[in-house]
């Protein structure tokens, strides 16, 4: 089995920092890309960044220039820098990563739990 595992979601002010952080664990022979996706109340869960095995990514267009994907490959995290934050960043924010847990496996997607992320004054 693969575990995903996230930290370091809570309540900041508008214009605050927050750094989340997601750990897998567990039966893994290789990761392809690994990232963070959220969904607030009432709407669809939305890709926020990504990063690959290459160390390229991509982002929302509503989080460029405000939001920084991180991977250390030895220790198979993921983490996201986020500054400026805003009310509308407001949402639980899910880790994953496309897992080959042996040689010959194909690459499945494994989702955390969620952290919530609140912004509010």
């Amino acid at each position: 089995q693969v575990q995903l595992v996230e930290s370091g979601g809570g309540l900041v002010q508008p214009g605050g920092s927050l750094r989340l952080s997601c750990a897998a664990s567990g039966s893994i022979f290789s990761i392809n890309a690994m990232g963070w996706y959220r969904q607030a109340p009432g709407k669809q869960r939305e890709l926020v960044a990504r990063i690959r095995n290459s160390g390229s990514t991509n982002y929302a267009d509503s989080v460029k220039g405000r939001f920084t994907i991180s991977r250390d490959y030895a220790k198979n995290t993921v983490t996201l820098q986020m500054t400026s934050l805003k009310p509308e960043d407001t949402a639980v924010y899910h880790c994953n990563a496309d897992v080959k847990r042996y040689i010959n496996d194909w690459y499945s997607t494994y989702w955390g739990q969620g952290t919530q992320v609140t912004v509010s004054s």
